[in-house]
């Protein structure tokens, strides 16, 4: 979810503008602001500054010349869906003297279309086509900074950090691949500051859905005619356990596999891999598109389910059997970490009372339970006792792990956050807890400063003092991170 600005820039937006210029200003010069900036703005701040951008800085450099961009345009994924981004944002960015602008996922500036004004204006500041508008190069603006965070962003005035573009707002959108889950790029709308819209996010933000939404699409298409293509090599297989891969190993059809992961880790010259449930299979090139076959197991040597569990972090909990993600509920995930941690087993009345406290009803757990075996399978949750009946690998196990060995660098590898952050079990609360402070007292009394960093990156460390000057004792004079840890303590 995208920062809203404040409601002011909306009603006065050129005294709005003002007040983010003294905002800018006191920031940069070390003195009291009279207002803090966005936590976006100030994050991208931290990280251009650290890059060395100069706010003063000189134009965005130059990087495809007029005679190989249309090359670098023709073979890039978003060509396709140029025409659907022009209908929806390039007569509104017109009317409303704004310029629409696509990037690829390095922030070259790829296509630039609009207001004939305001592409005049543009050019005087170098926010033309081939340029690179990433963070490390020309500090913080909606393009780079929605490249950066994966998240939809507008910047206004002087949120962006170079001083030339203080008189342009801009708003951002990722566009990713729908069939790897990485960027592609981002779509931008530019202007001038007095025609700033309070709709310009959402309409850039859906603009990009529907241009994803239509990569899908054709994405889809390519799979069936795959599919199509290749379905007499599964066919030949007569019944053999096998499958149809994509050029990127995502598996198309199968035939008597069982569960297969959704995406197989594949070579492009084919060979042998390991599925993560232990089982050997042999990739052979199509003309297009790969063939899995998959040997045979005999029934009495099934292994354990592989069960893995991501707890470590401000997102959602998340849960994998074999290679499947599942999806869950926060209170079955902490019934999960809570049997991950007594992987003895625990009757309903002792989970009941780790998850409720004196106010646990076995019942209710019994529920929950029941639930919880439908979605992971039975092979995985055992009962009398509850139990883990699988192979378990979770975060906060090898957190735990590292802890115990005093490995600072372990528990960096381990550590990424909180332990299930919205949980109010009272076990799962002290287990937090105990985990963030023994993880964290392995780390200060560690020698090196990366794992120490690592740990200031998670929501734990981010505002911890302590941690801050110990990484400011350990980091070279020279280490540009050192000047992302001094302006933040400076905010602190």
């Amino acid at each position: 979810m995208a920062e809203r600005p404040a409601p002011d820039l909306l009603r006065d937006p050129v005294s709005y503008a003002r007040l983010l210029a003294h905002v800018h200003e006191a920031v940069l010069s070390g003195v009291p602001a009279p207002r803090s900036p966005r936590s976006v703005v100030s994050d991208s701040w931290n990280r251009s500054l650290a890059a060395h951008v100069d706010p003063d800085s000189t134009p965005p450099p130059l990087v495809y010349e007029d005679a190989e961009l249309e090359e670098v345009r023709s073979a890039h994924p978003l060509a396709a869906v140029l025409p659907i981004l022009r209908q929806t944002l390039v007569s509104i960015a017109d009317d409303a003297e704004h310029i629409m602008i696509v990037t690829d996922a390095q922030g070259h500036i790829l296509w630039r279309e609009g207001a004939t004004d305001v592409r005049l204006r543009a050019d005087r500041v170098h926010l033309s086509e081939g340029t690179r508008w990433t963070e490390d190069v020309i500090g913080t603006n909606a393009m780079g900074t929605a490249l950066a965070t994966g998240e939809p962003v507008q910047i206004y005035s002087a949120e962006h950090l170079v001083r030339t573009y203080h008189a342009w707002t801009c708003a951002a959108a990722p566009l990713r691949d729908p069939e790897t889950g990485g960027l592609l790029g981002a779509i931008d709308v530019s202007g001038p500051l007095r025609t700033v819209h309070p709709a310009t996010l959402a309409l850039v933000s859906a603009s990009a859905r529907l241009a994803e939404g239509q990569l899908a699409a054709q994405l889809a298409v390519r799979d069936e005619r795959l599919r199509l293509l290749n379905m007499p090599h599964l066919t030949a297989l007569r019944g053999e356990p096998g499958a149809l891969l994509s050029r990127t190993g995502r598996v198309l059809a199968t035939e008597s596999c069982g569960p297969l992961p959704s995406t197989v880790d594949i070579r492009p010259a084919g060979g042998t891999v390991t599925l993560p449930d232990g089982r050997l299979a042999t990739v052979e090139p199509l003309a297009e598109g790969y063939l899995l076959r998959l040997q045979r197991r005999p029934r009495s040597s099934a292994p354990q389910p592989v069960l893995r569990l991501r707890f470590l972090d401000d997102g959602d909990p998340t849960a994998t059997v074999d290679g499947q993600e599942v999806p869950i509920t926060l209170r079955h995930a902490e019934i999960l970490a809570l049997l991950a941690l007594h992987p003895q087993g625990l009757r309903s009345d002792q989970l009941a009372f780790l998850l409720y406290g004196d106010a646990g009803n076995p019942v209710t757990v019994r529920a929950e339970i029941h639930r919880l075996r439908g979605q992971l399978g039975s092979a995985v949750v055992r009962t009398r006792p509850y139990r883990l009946a699988a192979t378990v690998d979770a975060d906060f196990l090898r957190a735990r792990a590292a802890v115990r060995s005093g490995s600072a660098a372990g528990v960096a590898a381990a550590f990424g956050g909180p332990l299930l952050p919205a949980s109010e079990s009272p076990a799962v609360r002290e287990e937090r807890e105990s985990l963030t402070a023994l993880s964290r007292r392995v780390v200060l009394d560690g020698d090196g400063a990366e794992p120490l960093w690592t740990f200031w990156e998670t929501s734990c460390g981010a505002d911890d003092l302590e941690v801050i000057d110990a990484l400011l004792e350990r980091l070279p004079a020279d280490d540009p991170r050192r000047a992302v840890l001094l302006a933040h303590r400076g905010r602190l």
